[in-house]
């Protein structure tokens, strides 16, 4: 038996909204609310209750219905079935990010989230049941069963990823909130994976040399990553760059636009930061700039197409009117960098820029700047790495500072603050004493860069420095891809190295 109980005492939710009240076999009544369309699907959603059999039944069935129809008419249970599925649909479509976040946020979502918990109602997502996701996630990123496959191999996913899954959840989750679609985020209550400690390895002096004097053997290659070296741009701003944006007049370069790919589709888009910003270039700099220029414009009258200042400063066609794969660049730095035997990436060349201005003594802010940072702390955390040379100088720069014991031991040294010994000169001052004394006789080799900065606790730069000093004292002989040896034509005596300028 059915019977359909009237709501004309309501005021009209909307067109097509009604309930009905169904006897089932038990006696009880089921009432149904047409609660609207299904926001993917577009079929028709209701929402119901069940009220026992009893002589109020009818009642209670009655107010049952108004207040589904009250709660439709607000909203509150119009999506109380909605799945993960559904909300992360709803959020990436109307999410305002660029489109290389966009791809990245749909292959995540697609790989790591619905296969897992696409199914569930947003209302049984617990922390419980992310927290055991993330834990799965981190032991192997396949979701492997306990006894996997012969053959198989767990991957680890890396925490960081792991955390930008759960910001994607959590803002997904926040925004259903707010459409009260749920009353609670459960990603609030969410432990995430401890951050990892950012350890930046950027390339050493000698790393940084080697690296630029393979580069230069390719006439495209080589401007690309000195310009790196002095800019610290990211890979695809230099892409994007193009002969407007190089001001060699005044010294400027401007980094307004990015080149960014994926999946093979490259297009131009803004700045990390939707920003531009101008870095100063030296005089070095300018003159490499300008001999690329020269070098692009002959290749373009050679096949009858001119530059213009439109023309992208890096392009694989002779008129630069394609802009040059960000992918592309790595590939060829990495079979570069592999063939030398030195594990870095491009990306490292950043590393290298930060901690080469910040040991010179730049400022923070402008090294920041520089980098297109918002703020030092980023500068600080993932770029600037640990230099073994600037620690030693701040060291003796406490220690000029500290007050000196009253009863000194009579070996402490005496510091002359007017001016303090070099690691590099103390080097040096080592090595020329052990030339003249005959301890490292005519024609003898000396030890290598690495081994003296092993001895002496310094960075491999440092040890290059001394060597250069007794080079220029013709203590030392130096070639290209050899040890030094001592010299048996060097003056008479020698030099105490302090004359001289370096």
């Amino acid at each position: 038996m059915t019977r359909v109980l009237s709501s004309s005492s309501q005021p009209p939710v909307r067109r097509g909204a009604q309930g009905s009240v169904t006897r089932l076999p038990s006696g009880s009544l089921r009432v149904k609310v047409y609660a609207g369309l299904h926001p993917v699907t577009g079929r028709p959603r209701y929402i119901g209750e069940t009220v026992a059999a009893g002589p109020l039944a009818r009642e209670q069935a009655e107010e049952a219905c108004r207040r589904l129809l009250g709660q439709v008419r607000r909203g509150r249970r119009l999506h109380s079935h909605a799945t993960v599925n559904d909300l992360l649909t709803r959020h990436l479509a109307m999410s305002r990010v660029g489109e290389r976040s966009r791809r990245s946020h749909l292959l995540m979502a697609a790989k790591h989230l619905r296969p897992f918990i696409g199914d569930l109602p947003l209302r049984a997502v617990t922390a419980e049941k992310l927290e055991h996701l993330y834990a799965e996630l981190l032991r192997c990123r396949d979701h492997c069963p306990p006894r996997p496959e012969a053959g198989h191999r767990c991957r680890p996913l890396h925490p960081g990823t792991v955390r930008k899954l759960h910001y994607l959840l959590s803002s997904a989750f926040r925004r259903a909130v707010r459409w009260d679609w749920i009353d609670h985020n459960p990603t609030r209550d969410v432990e995430l994976p401890s951050q990892p400690h950012p350890e930046p390895k950027p390339p050493s002096v000698v790393e940084a040399a080697r690296i630029l004097g393979e580069a230069w053997k390719d006439p495209d290659l080589g401007p690309l990553v000195w310009l790196a070296m002095a800019t610290g741009a990211r890979r695809g701003e230099l892409c994007a760059l193009r002969w407007q944006h190089v001001d060699v007049g005044q010294g400027v370069l401007v980094v307004r636009a990015s080149i960014a790919q994926v999946d093979g589709e490259v297009w131009e888009k803004d700045t990390k930061l939707h920003q531009r910003r101008h870095i100063a270039l030296d005089n070095v700099t300018v003159a490499v700039l300008n001999a690329y220029h020269q070098q692009r414009q002959q290749r373009a009258a050679a096949v009858g197409t001119t530059l213009t200042l439109d023309s992208f400063v890096f392009s694989p066609r002779p008129d630069g009117r394609t802009p040059r794969s960000p992918n592309a660049v790595t590939c060829q730095y990495r079979r570069m960098v592999d063939q030398l035997g030195i594990h870095t990436t491009f990306h490292k060349l950043r590393h290298y820029s930060a901690t080469e201005l910040i040991r010179a003594g730049v400022d923070i802010r402008t090294v920041a700047g520089r980098l297109g940072h918002a703020e030092g702390g980023t500068t600080l955390t993932y770029y600037a790495a640990w230099v073994r040379e600037a620690d030693q100088r701040a060291c003796r720069i406490l220690t000029r500072r500290l007050p000196m014991p009253v009863a000194s031991p009579a070996n402490l040294p005496i510091v002359d603050s007017s001016n303090p010994p070099c690691p590099y000169r103390m080097i040096a001052d080592g090595l020329r004493v052990a030339i003249l004394d005959g301890t490292l006789p005519a024609g003898s080799v000396l030890p290598t860069v690495k081994e003296i900065a092993l001895r002496h606790h310094v960075c491999p730069s440092t040890a290059h420095r001394a060597i250069a000093v007794l080079a220029r004292e013709q203590l030392v002989v130096v070639s290209r891809g050899r040890r030094a040896i001592v010299s048996d034509t060097h003056p008479p005596g020698g030099t105490t190295g302090r004359d001289i300028t370096t």
